[in-house]
């Protein structure tokens, strides 16, 4: 859900900061308050078109910035992931910058990223609905996978089998393609990896080799320094009067006295454990001073061996290992081109096999998403029923593609058609124009797919315009409806959808030091008996009024308890 929402220096709004909950948040107020303009906000976190018109006059730059507490299973986990942005504390944060010159600043979670990439996070957590914005529903490529989101467990088995199935078809095409290459590439390409393969293995690398050498190199390079140092180290320790023998000495010493005081038998302990470490330690050093030669041959050697591995790394990779790594994967390509013809056969019969799995399994699925495209009609068609659209006609339209096209979702093209008056033929759900009747469809359409699309929070800006009576309570209804499976946050001028708020906030404008300012506060419950009042009568509030909104609150509060 979006928790927090702070913006500062747009349009009218010098600096707000508004906390939502989960449910449904109405926001309720004059025409010209501001409304639109939180929502306009909200748009533009998410990757929405930016300009300097947003930018507060007189100001450098519009901030917004806002807080999504998401679920852990929630997709933005994947699609943050892929840009290298880490989320902690299942918290998400999207910030975007719109400067005075009109350049945009987009951070993830405190990383820089694209506009590209904030939209592609942004619209994977909130949906914003408006009378004129084409919405994800809107959208024909989208509809095959809101079918498939519909389906049951049965239906998601099928198409991971033909996902598996797809991907392996694809592999052996690749693998395929790449073995039929004309004759010329593929004798230059052999050339090359020979050529590469010769160079790795002539050179007889070991691995971590050069971690080894290193050092080797900073030993030897520091030879003087590293034997004078340990010298001075074995004879401040070794020797009459040195650190061992006084070491020694003091252990004499306090045996004598542990001897006396049974207390102090494990300090005693601990005292001669420590100086035969340290006797041993000593040993060691002088074995080291011992055997350590300096040999400005073998220095020379390793340097002439580091140029070696520094210039293959250039070549195949940043350690002997990716070397290594490197030459086994040449080392197959190679032999699976110098055996091309026999490989070509084997992956020929398998390519014939996978085919044929490839198309039962799209047979099937096409089966099984006409099923689910029945459901999905019914499921639908009730929804409108229920918003008095009962005339309404939708279709769920699967194109199948040609009998040996495969795509990755299938061998089907999908698109919802709907009539939304009788006697009128269907036509593409784009192609219907904006108004209350495709407000309601979209609503329907919401209702069924809002948890299937894991979208965090959904906005509705206005789509109540142009209905009232019975229908307006039918939206009221769906639309909160639609806030138990997500947060829905809805701009709207019914007096009905308020009622069925569980927060309702009110947005004002006023004149401070010379500038329009907005201000939102979150309504109890006789200021909202009060401005549903206003909502239904206007400027003047009558006791009347205040009975009527009284009687919609409580309507609502019994829906809600029924839903």
């Amino acid at each position: 859900m979006l928790a927090e929402l702070s913006i500062r220096n747009f349009a009218i709004i010098d600096e707000l900061s508004v906390s939502f909950n989960k449910g449904l948040t109405v926001l309720t107020g004059e025409t010209g308050a501001g409304k639109s303009i939180i929502i306009d906000a909200i748009g533009l976190l998410i990757g929405g078109r930016g300009s300097t018109e947003f930018v507060r006059y007189g100001t450098p730059k519009a901030e917004i910035e806002g807080l999504f507490h998401i679920h852990p299973e929630h997709r933005v986990y994947d699609k943050c992931g892929d840009v290298g942005i880490s989320i902690t504390d299942e918290m998400v944060v999207l910030k975007r910058d719109i400067t005075d010159s009109g350049k945009s600043i987009c951070r993830v979670n405190g990383k820089l990223v694209t506009l590209s990439v904030l939209k592609e996070i942004g619209q994977a957590l909130v949906d914003i609905h408006g009378q004129h914005e084409t919405q994800y529903l809107m959208q024909p490529d989208k509809h095959l996978f809101l079918l498939d989101s519909f389906g049951d467990r049965d239906f998601k088995e099928e198409l991971v089998k033909y996902e598996n199935a797809f991907k392996e078809y694809k592999d052996i095409n690749k693998q395929l393609s790449e073995l039929s290459r004309n004759e010329q590439e593929i004798a230059q390409r052999i050339d090359l990896l020979e050529y590469q393969l010769e160079e790795i293995t002539s050179a007889n690398l070991l691995t971590d080799e050069d971690v080894k050498l290193e050092d080797e190199k900073k030993m030897l390079s520091n030879f003087e320094s590293i034997h004078e140092h340990l010298q001075d180290a074995y004879y401040s320790l070794y020797g009459e009067g040195k650190g061992l023998e006084l070491v020694s000495k003091a252990l004499e010493e306090f045996s004598q006295v542990a001897a006396l005081d049974e207390s102090l038998k494990t300090d005693e302990e601990q005292f001669g454990s420590s100086y035969y470490v340290l006797e041993e330690l000593t040993y060691k050093i002088r074995d080291m001073f011992d055997s350590l030669e300096y040999n400005p041959d073998r220095l020379n050697h390793i340097e002439m061996r580091l140029d070696e591995i520094s210039k293959l790394k250039r070549k195949y990779g940043n350690s002997v290992k990716d070397i290594i790594i490197y030459g086994d994967k040449i080392s197959k390509e190679l032999e699976l081109i110098q055996n091309k013809d026999n490989h070509i056969e084997e992956l020929k019969s398998k390519q014939s096999k996978i085919l044929t799995k490839l198309s039962a399994s799209g047979k099937k699925l096409t089966k099984k998403r006409i099923d689910t495209a029945k459901k999905l009609k019914n499921s639908i068609q009730q929804q409108l029923k229920e918003l008095y659209m009962e005339k309404t006609e939708f279709e769920v339209i699967i194109n199948q593609v040609d009998e040996n096209q495969f795509l990755k979702t299938g061998m089907d093209n999908v698109e919802f058609y709907i009539s939304p008056n009788q006697g009128e033929p269907l036509k593409p759900l784009s192609k219907v124009a904006s108004g209350g009747e495709l407000s309601r469809v979209i609503l329907a359409l919401k209702t069924i797919f809002s948890e299937n699309q894991g979208i965090t929070a959904i906005i509705f800006d206005e789509v109540d315009t142009g209905v009232s009576g019975r229908v307006a309570q039918a939206i009221a209804e769906k639309i909160y409806r639609v806030s138990v499976g997500s947060q829905v946050l809805c701009i709207s001028h019914l007096p009905q959808v308020a009622a069925m708020a569980d927060t309702h906030l009110h947005i004002s404008k006023l004149a401070a030091q010379g500038r329009t300012v907005t201000k939102v506060l979150s309504l109890k419950t006789e200021e909202k008996v009060n401005e549903i009042g206003r909502m239904i009568s206007g400027v003047e509030i009558t006791d009347l009024t205040k009975k009527h909104a009284e009687e919609l609150l409580q309507i609502a509060e019994s829906i809600k308890k029924s839903s």
